[in-house]
């Protein structure tokens, strides 16, 4: 059976988020042993949805300087955001609301969005603790993710890239994302089309 369709999500957040370890974690089933750089190329993934082969297409984002005005150049055609933070990183929490998906709901208005909170092992970690405390801060708690995602119509999910608790759940979730966005667009062919497509709208966005 040859591949159906293909889903394009695209990972987004701050660096040190975690982002490129959760994509190597569950595209090859092993946590990277060293820092990795951020993967220029797509990672495809086979997926079976609807008893058709759909290939899972995943790209990393960086947030570092220099690469601000290309980020958008990764956004056409994407069926599914992950907006990531990490929950070691209250202020990588913050800047979900703040600034990625005001980003990405100003570029790509009506493509789904997906609120992921990585690295749940440090979140009773001593020494993560310790180190936050001394900033009179603590690591985000699920029902802060629970309650952000709520208040903005969004679905909270949480994973650790180095023992892979929840990796499946967050890429089964853009699968079923991608196929009920395929049946609102059968109605509104439009709808999650308006991405950037050129390098000129690239330098449309927005700072935040």
């Amino acid at each position: 059976m040859g591949v159906d369709t293909a889903i394009k999500c695209v990972i987004l957040g701050d660096h040190g988020t975690g982002k490129t370890s959760l994509l190597i974690s569950y595209t090859t089933k092993k946590f990277p042993s060293m820092d990795v750089p951020v993967l220029l190329d797509p990672c495809d993934v086979i997926i079976m949805a609807e008893g058709k082969e759909r290939m899972l297409r995943l790209w990393d984002t960086t947030d570092e300087q220099g690469y601000t005005r290309l980020r958008p150049l990764w956004y056409p055609q994407t069926n599914v955001f992950l907006v990531c933070f990490s929950i070691a990183s209250p202020g990588s929490f913050e800047l979900v609301r703040e600034k990625w998906l005001p980003q990405v709901r100003y570029m790509c208005p009506g493509v789904p969005c997906l609120i992921v909170g990585t690295k749940t092992d440090l979140r009773d970690d001593p020494s993560t603790k310790r180190k936050l405390a001394k900033m009179k801060m603590q690591p985000v708690r699920y029902k802060d993710g629970v309650r952000m995602a709520k208040g903005l119509d969004l679905q909270y999910l949480e994973c650790s890239a180095l023992t892979q608790d929840g990796l499946n759940d967050i890429f089964d979730q853009v699968n079923l994302q991608s196929l009920q966005l395929d049946c609102l667009r059968s109605n509104n062919p439009y709808l999650g089309h308006n991405c950037c497509s050129t390098a000129s709208n690239a330098s449309e966005e927005i700072s935040v």
